[in-house]
């Protein structure tokens, strides 16, 4: 098989649209397991007539036949974004047991992955990563209607163009409103808000509690909260919910990060959702703005520490 370059990988989807619904899982080809998480696995696939390449997605559902149609409708009808910053949704199927989703490919894996191969990631390119996200989470939460509920760093990914995408969120979306109770847990614990582990009402805000998480980690190169028995990890899950909810927040160490930064990450984590800021407030906050005339070029960043996910060497 002709593996993805850089000219297939830069192309715009200009012969399979978005809209285009007459997509069928036998008109692809697998090519490899580029991911798992949140209940499936992700492949990486090549469209056997245009020759574009695409994730797919497959999530096993212990449901009726009826419930998995319905989801495979709404995420649809979540996915079809005119977001650049949001991962693009080609087609939902219901086959065999499972939904199926046809996805835009990032050939830079998630950021997850970015961070296992750098460390930690200095404020200037955080800055324009976050800007994007935001940028994402704005579309979600005031275009779409749409709660994330399990932002993370594997939920972020990016290519070598140095875009950065939101994915997963109609999953997160789809499986909580199915479950008919709102407040229903989905997604990881880690990064989850106060309210939503204490079980009380929550909103947008949620997103962006986890948002500050994510960076912090991103900065620092640790999950921001440290576990009492040290190297040895948490205990139990219950263990760290009892942290998030009890404990204050974290921060980040002011004589390691710039003021504009450590006040960013203040602003995302307050234990109240009420007084966090909301993701249109936080474009507009100085550690956003102060790299705005910097040229930042996050895809020589994100290709400097090692090529994409799928070469042609590999393939």
């Amino acid at each position: 098989m002709k593996g993805p370059n850089y000219m297939t990988l830069d192309r715009k989807p200009s012969v399979i649209q978005p809209s285009d619904n007459q997509l069928s899982l036998a008109d692809f080809e697998a090519v490899k397991v580029i991911g798992k998480g949140n209940g499936g696995i992700v492949r990486l696939v090549q469209h056997k007539w245009t020759g574009q390449f695409f994730a797919l997605k497959v999530i096993q559902m212990n449901i009726d036949e009826s419930m998995r149609k319905h989801i495979a409708q709404e995420l649809r009808i979540n996915q079809s974004s005119q977001c650049p910053h949001v991962v693009v949704c080609y087609q939902s199927f219901f086959d065999n047991g499972a939904i199926s989703i046809i996805l835009e490919y990032m050939d830079g894996g998630s950021l997850a992955d970015f961070l296992k191969k750098v460390k930690t990631i200095p404020e200037r390119y955080l800055a324009a990563i976050c800007k994007q996200v935001l940028q994402g989470l704005w579309y979600l939460h005031h275009e779409k209607h749409i709660i994330h509920r399990d932002l993370k760093p594997s939920n972020l990914l990016v290519n070598h163009r140095g875009d950065v995408k939101i994915t997963d969120f109609g999953v997160s979306a789809v499986l909580a409103s199915t479950s008919g109770l709102a407040n229903t847990f989905v997604g990881t614990y880690n990064y989850m808000s106060p309210e939503r582990i204490s079980g009380g009402a929550y909103g947008y805000k949620s997103d962006i509690w986890s948002l500050g998480l994510v960076l912090l980690e991103c900065a620092t190169g640790h999950f921001p909260y440290t576990p009492p028995q040290g190297d040895e990890g948490w205990v139990n899950v219950y263990e760290l919910m009892e942290t998030i909810v009890d404990q204050p927040a974290p921060c980040a160490p002011p004589d390691q990060f710039s003021p504009q930064f450590c006040s960013f990450i203040s602003v995302c984590v307050q234990k109240d959702q009420k007084d966090r800021l909301s993701a249109n407030e936080l474009m507009s906050h100085p550690f956003i703005t102060m790299y705005n005339d910097q040229d930042i070029d996050l895809g020589s960043y994100f290709t400097s520490a090692g090529p994409p996910l799928a070469t042609l060497s590999e393939l």
